[in-house]
């Protein structure tokens, strides 16, 4: 009797908690037009901060951009039910996060974010950016727009603003209340991948092998440090010779490792297809980027690309806006933050 009362009580607990949880939010349905109403200036606010910090730093774009990818990439298991229950763990399927704004927060006693995970640490950069722009919205509508709406606009128009394609973003996503160190260390994929690795990570977020090579061509702007390209220009063979020399001279076999090099240094701060010519000449900056264009089965996009810009501006957005859906799944709770670094 003593084992049956304790079951039930056990089945009970699990029942209240998957009640609880199922009840911390809606389904999340996008729209360019979800703040029309509400908070009608919001693209101007988000507009107008990017323009000035892009001009401050043309970088930013690209940190900006790089950002709000690893905030879609990150899948967080429902380890927090795990802590109360094993048992519902087997009840209820692994939360998966999403475009959620946990990159922004900060690390809690209850648990460590994804601002120190090994792909994020001294590298993903540009929170204060989103801190301004939050502030100025929160003046506009208080308690109104998501810090992770806030990053996908931001990071549309800093790709605009560097010469790339603009979009209707959708909008309406909520903020995580939690992030994950251990999870965000194991999602995103690292500068070493190889091309079939790349293609199963984006695959596992319903990204199709296109759409993960016209992602990539967000290394169009931007920087590596030399410890994540080291390697290759060293080391590796399928690289022209003239381009692993120049980038020897700021990257030395030991020591220097977070000296930045653009991944395209013809048109570091410009959004265009020059990424895929590089490929093409086998000047990928990252043994990751290189994976695209040697021998494999993304060779004849790269080379589409590499001679149509206006293609890979198509695909471009059309990936960015698919990526842009990953969402919390049902049951995770979620918040509008009044500060992007902490919850509510």
């Amino acid at each position: 009797m003593a084992a049956i009362t304790r079951s039930t009580a056990f089945l009970a607990l699990a029942a209240a908690v998957l009640a609880v949880l199922a009840g911390g939010t809606t389904a999340q349905q996008l729209s360019p037009t979800f703040y029309s109403t509400t908070c009608p200036k919001l693209s101007t606010i988000v507009r107008s901060a990017m323009a000035v910090a892009v001009r401050k730093e043309k970088r930013m774009g690209a940190s900006i951009l790089r950002m709000f990818f690893h905030d879609c990439f990150v899948n967080l298991a429902s380890s927090y039910v795990c802590s109360v229950l094993t048992f519902i763990y087997h009840v209820l399927p692994p939360g998966r996060q999403g475009c959620d704004g946990s990159i922004l927060l900060d690390d809690t006693p209850s648990f460590t974010g994804e601002k120190g995970a090994g792909p994020n640490f001294m590298s993903v950069r540009g929170y204060e950016v989103i801190d301004t722009i939050k502030t100025q919205v929160e003046a506009s509508c208080n308690a109104t727009v998501s810090c992770a709406d806030i990053l996908a606009l931001a990071a549309r128009d800093g790709v605009n603003l560097l010469g790339g394609p603009t979009w209707s973003v959708p909008l309406g996503r909520k903020d995580s209340r939690t992030a994950s160190q251990g999870d965000a260390n194991t999602n995103l994929p690292g500068p070493g991948s190889s091309l079939a690795t790349l293609i199963t990570m984006f695959g596992n977020k319903n990204l199709t092998a296109r759409d993960m090579t016209a992602l990539s061509g967000a290394h169009t702007i931007g920087r590596a440090q030399c410890q994540f390209f080291r390697s290759r220009v060293y080391t590796e063979r399928n690289i022209n010779a003239t381009f692993a020399k120049q980038r020897r001279r700021g990257c030395p076999k030991s020591g220097n490792d977070t000296l930045v090099s653009p991944f395209d240094v013809q048109t570091a701060d410009v959004f265009d297809n020059a990424y895929y010519q590089n490929l093409v000449a086998q000047e990928g900056l990252l043994h990751s980027d290189q994976e695209l264009f040697n021998g494999g089965s993304q060779d004849a996009l790269v080379k589409m690309y590499s001679n149509n810009g206006a293609q890979f501006f198509a695909d471009f957005v059309a990936a960015m806006v698919k990526m842009g859906n990953l969402m919390p799944s049902s049951g995770t709770p979620t918040e509008v933050r009044l500060n992007c670094r902490k919850v509510n």
